[in-house]
C-alpha cells in the first residue's frame, strides 16, 4: 500500500511540474497575442467610446474569472455528489472542476487574471495616447496617472467583492460554470459527431 501511494505522489509531481510548464509557455502566447490584438485594435479604432467599453470588458473579464477560481476554491465536493446522485445537469462537472481546483484556480485567477491586468493596461496607455493626441493640452502624464488608478481601483474593488460573493455562494458559482462547461461540451461533441 505504501508503494501505491509513493507512485500516486511521484506521478502528481510530475503532472504538477507538467502543468506549471504547460500553463507558463500558454501564458506567455496568449498574453503577447492578447496584448498585440487588442494594441492594433485600438490604434485603428478612433472611437473612444468603444475604446472604453473594450477596457471595462477587459477588466471585468478579469473579476469574473477571479470569482470562478475563488469559487471553486471555496466549494466542497460533497453537496456535489448529492446534486449528481439526483442527476442535477452540470453536477459532474462540477466534481470535476473542485477536485481540480488549484489547476482552475491557477488558470482563472493568475493566467486570465494576470493576462487581463497587462491587457487593461496596455488598453489604457492607448486611450492616453490616443486622447493627447486629439486633444494636445491634455496633460498625458496627468492622464495616465487618473487612468492606471481608475483601472487599479475598478479591478480591486470588483474583485473583493467578487470574492466575497465566490465564498458566499460557491455551490451555485461552481454549479453555473459547470452547466455552461457541459453545455459547451455537448454541443462540440454534437457537431464533431455529425
Amino acid at each position: 500500500m505504501g508503494a501505491k501511494k509513493q507512485q500516486q505522489k511521484q506521478w502528481k509531481r510530475k503532472n504538477n511540474k507538467r502543468w506549471v510548464i504547460s500553463v507558463s509557455i500558454w501564458t506567455f502566447f496568449l498574453a503577447i497575442t492578447l496584448t498585440l490584438v487588442t494594441h492594433s485594435l485600438l490604434q485603428n479604432l478612433h472611437s473612444m467610446l468603444i475604446s472604453f467599453m473594450l477596457l471595462i470588458f477587459i477588466v471585468f473579464m478579469g473579476i469574473f474569472f477571479d470569482v470562478i477560481g475563488t469559487a471553486v476554491t471555496a466549494a466542497e465536493e460533497i453537496p456535489f455528489h448529492a446534486k449528481a446522485a439526483k442527476k442535477i445537469y452540470g453536477a459532474k462537472k462540477s466534481i470535476f472542476l473542485v477536485r481540480r481546483a488549484d489547476l482552475v484556480a491557477n488558470f482563472c485567477n493568475d493566467v486570465i487574471g494576470d493576462i487581463s491586468g497587462i491587457v487593461s493596461g496596455v488598453i489604457g496607455t492607448v486611450i492616453v495616447v490616443n486622447l493627447v493626441r486629439g486633444n494636445p493640452k491634455f496633460s498625458e502624464i496627468f492622464l495616465s496617472i487618473f487612468l492606471a488608478g481608475a483601472i487599479s481601483a475598478l479591478t480591486v474593488g470588483g474583485k473583493a467583492l467578487g470574492k466575497t460573493l465566490a465564498i458566499n455562494r460557491p455551490t451555485d458559482i461552481v454549479l453555473l460554470v459547470a452547466r455552461f462547461l457541459t453545455t459547451l461540451e455537448r454541443i462540440f461533441t454534437w457537431k464533431r459527431n455529425s
